[in-house]
């Protein structure tokens, strides 16, 4: 009976491994094999991806490195010449004035008048506003010119239009030679830059114990405006 349960056994364990065998014998891994499912739901993942890089390229690609958009560049219009940041024509500078002195005296004024032409040739429109700076050259020093306090108004000068103002100075009719006036400093209003000319008016000035200046300048326009 023994040696029969043994045998019976050993064809059971026979008949097992054979049927294995026989499971395994078409060469397919069913364990290896991904669902569809899971495949197909891999593949609609990767389609995603893929189109979000590409927006993303895109977005990237409208922007300026400090992330806002190309288009803000246009604020570079903002620095075209001959305007301030208002909008208004920009101020007159030195180097594009043109400036002629000449004696403007009346007879029998009892001033001498001498009248300042600046003639804009800066190649664009410009703004003078105000008082020039204005000092004579003296045989003792320089005397500088007072304003009159009259209003002065914003005068816009277009390429090749001029305006003028007055300085006015005693006349020296005490026979004796007075003060002698050697030159002309001129400076446009706001800025720093002087230009000298000659002196066109009387050849000297009395002496004066006054104090201050006996030597005023008038506004821009105070003595008529040419075109």
């Amino acid at each position: 009976m023994r040696v029969r349960k043994l045998t019976l056994a050993a064809m059971a364990l026979a008949a097992g491994l054979s049927l294995t065998a026989c499971q395994n014998d078409d060469g397919t891994d069913q364990s290896a094999a991904p669902p569809a499912a899971s495949t197909a739901s891999s593949s609609n993942g990767g389609s995603g991806s893929a189109g979000s890089d590409q927006e993303g390229g895109t977005d990237s690609a409208d922007k300026t490195p400090d992330g806002t958009g190309g288009s803000g560049g246009t604020g570079g219009t903002g620095g075209t010449g001959g305007t301030d940041e208002d909008g208004k024509a920009a101020k007159c500078r030195t180097d594009e004035l043109e400036f002629t002195a000449m004696d403007a005296t009346i007879d029998g004024d009892t001033e001498g008048t001498v009248a300042v032409d600046l003639k804009n040739g800066g190649g664009r429109e410009c703004t003078l506003t105000g008082y020039a700076g204005v000092d004579l050259k003296t045989n003792t020093g320089t005397l500088s010119a007072r304003r009159t306090g009259e209003q002065a108004t914003p005068v816009v000068l277009k390429d090749g239009e001029n305006v003028t103002f007055g300085i006015t100075y005693p006349i020296n009719d005490t026979g004796g030679s007075g003060v002698r006036v050697t030159g002309l400093v001129v400076t446009p209003p706001n800025e720093t830059k002087s230009v000298t000319l000659d002196w066109p008016g009387g050849a000297s000035l009395p002496v004066s114990d006054s104090a201050g200046s006996p030597v005023k300048v008038g506004p821009m326009g105070s003595a008529g405006q040419g075109g």
